[in-house]
């Protein structure tokens, strides 16, 4: 058994992660501002020291797309330095981070370089986009008279509690570097996601390709997003899109 603490363990994968590791019988530490046990604001560090004391492994789910990430783990780092104890701090990134100039992604190599330089045991976990992430853009662009998904983008959906199996499995005390990205079992077009998601809801509606430019843009156009080589996810958008109700 270890002592595990997970960042960003109430949101959407962290949760799941600490399900798991819980299930197996580890220690988990869960870290948020609100924690009654470990008070933690990653903004600033406060509470980092007294909730790393004695742990091996950090599993950082943590992350905003407003900012911030690189500054958030720079204190996670050096709290983890400070520790003497963490022999593994396990990331989760993206599929794409350093062929694709958009800002969060940008942000997110950043922090696999930080993690990387800092003399720990790191291990990181890039994956495709979670299945969530495609319900959202579709349904956010479904609020219009038609819907306007980006053209030529291709998407490779993974289910996020496959995310979590794996990290899961990757927190333990010994580090594995960076490890073989994730990737779901389909790969299509924005539009071809967009017109399953909106048949499935009932709802029935044109989608139009919307032309973008930009670095960013032209970079998943490119596919750099993708890893077809590693399509190793198994639950399929449809079957998301099942359970979801």
């Amino acid at each position: 058994m270890s002592t595990i603490l997970v960042t960003g363990g109430t949101g959407n994968l962290g949760a799941l992660v600490v399900t798991r590791l819980r299930g197996r019988g580890d220690d988990v530490r869960v870290l948020s501002r609100s924690s009654a046990d470990f008070p933690v604001d990653l903004r600033d560090g406060t509470g980092l020291d007294a909730a790393m004391a004695g742990a091996q492994v950090v599993v950082h789910c943590a992350s905003s797309p407003r900012g911030g990430d690189d500054v958030a783990a720079g204190h996670l780092i050096e709290a983890a330095r400070r520790s003497g104890t963490v022999t593994n701090v396990v990331y989760i990134s993206i599929v794409g981070v350093d062929e694709i100039p958009f800002p969060y992604y940008k942000v997110k190599l950043r922090v696999e370089r930080l993690l990387e330089e800092s003399g720990l045991g790191v291990t990181i976990l890039r994956t495709t986009q979670f299945h969530d992430l495609v319900a959202q853009v579709v349904d956010a662009a479904a609020k219009l008279p038609v819907v306007p998904l980006p053209g030529g983008v291709r998407i490779q959906p993974i289910a996020v509690e496959e995310v979590a199996d794996r990290l899961a499995e990757l927190a333990v005390p010994a580090a594995a570097g960076r490890v073989a990205d994730m990737g779901g079992p389909e790969v299509r077009t924005l539009q071809e996601w967009g017109r399953l998601h909106l048949a499935a809801t009932g709802r029935r509606r044109r989608v139009v390709p919307l032309p973008l430019a930009g670095k960013a843009y032209a970079g998943f156009r490119r596919g750099g997003n993708l890893a077809p080589g590693q399509a190793v996810g198994r639950g399929t958008y449809a079957e998301y899109l099942e359970r979801r109700g």
